[in-house]
């Protein structure tokens, strides 16, 4: 019944059945619906964006509850949150960057990383059905402060020596550097941000198409068509249902590999020749 639930509430918005029937697949206008509060405003909110305020207000919640009253012998719930942050400290901050550098960047690798995994899944809960890390916003805003982030971790390791170092390295005869130079200024101040936002986002945008075509396909089929042609129906939600599965995988993914390129770019501009 939850996954059922979970066709239905993909194909409400009218992406599928017009009135006159036929299959209409989905298309990119999902990802910019309707303003629904403050509309004119500067402040003018669609659902996306409110799916991505109730995801903020529940992580935050869900990381209050369980960091408010630390204990010696954690909860269950303690523990958990433990684990959960000891997967960034331990597999990603401190692994790429040290203890010590570990420590220090952990505070962004960790809000990066919870952030996409938060606004990742809601493309497979019920009601939200969307994940809103799909519109180029959120991801151009998180590859923004990755940049910054290690931009900021050059400089400061080595102020006189990072840009120079970035482009001309070491070892390059002299008059390679004409074209060494533009490569890594291109590869290192222009690529990175552009595709942390493009793999992040063009990885939702697709797996929400995915979902909404299987599960739309799969209404079409069970109630606007008639006779042996419905059965087609249970093949659609069963890649829909295995496709769902995917893009929990894919949710954790995207996170992980966001989070960890941070860290290497992180770590490479902490490294000694800067």
């Amino acid at each position: 019944m939850a996954l059922f639930s979970n066709a239905v509430q993909l194909v409400t918005p009218g992406l599928i059945v017009a009135e006159g029937g036929g299959f209409h697949p989905p298309s990119i206008d999902d990802f910019f619906p309707p303003a629904i509060f403050f509309e004119g405003t500067p402040f003018e909110m669609n659902r996306i964006m409110l799916i991505r305020v109730i995801m903020m207000l529940v992580v935050l919640a869900l990381f209050w509850a369980g960091t408010r009253k630390m204990k010696v012998v954690p909860g269950r719930f303690q523990s958990l949150t433990e684990m959960a942050l000891d997967f960034v400290r331990v597999n990603i901050a401190e692994d790429l960057l040290g203890k010590t550098d570990g420590r220090r960047f952990l505070p962004v690798l960790s809000a990066i990383f919870f952030m996409i995994i938060s606004f990742n899944i809601t493309g497979i809960i019920p009601g939200f059905n969307v994940g809103v890390s799909a519109v180029v916003g959120v991801p151009l805003v998180l590859a923004i402060v990755s940049y910054i982030t290690f931009i900021y971790a050059g400089l400061k390791k080595s102020p006189k020596n990072f840009i120079k170092n970035s482009l001309f390295p070491k070892g390059v005869p002299l008059p390679f550097y004409i074209l060494v130079t533009p490569i890594e200024f291109f590869s290192t101040f222009v690529l990175r941000p552009v595709t942390l936002t493009l793999r992040l986002m063009m990885n939702l945008v697709v797996g929400h198409l995915l979902l909404v075509l299987f599960f739309s396909a799969t209404w079409f089929f069970f109630f606007e068509l008639q006779g042996a042609i419905k059965l087609l129906g249970a093949a659609t939600l069963i890649v829909g249902f295995a496709f769902t599965l995917f893009e929990i995988l894919v949710a954790f993914l995207q996170a992980y590999i966001f989070t960890i390129l941070t860290g290497v770019y992180i770590q490479l501009a902490l490294a000694e020749e800067h």
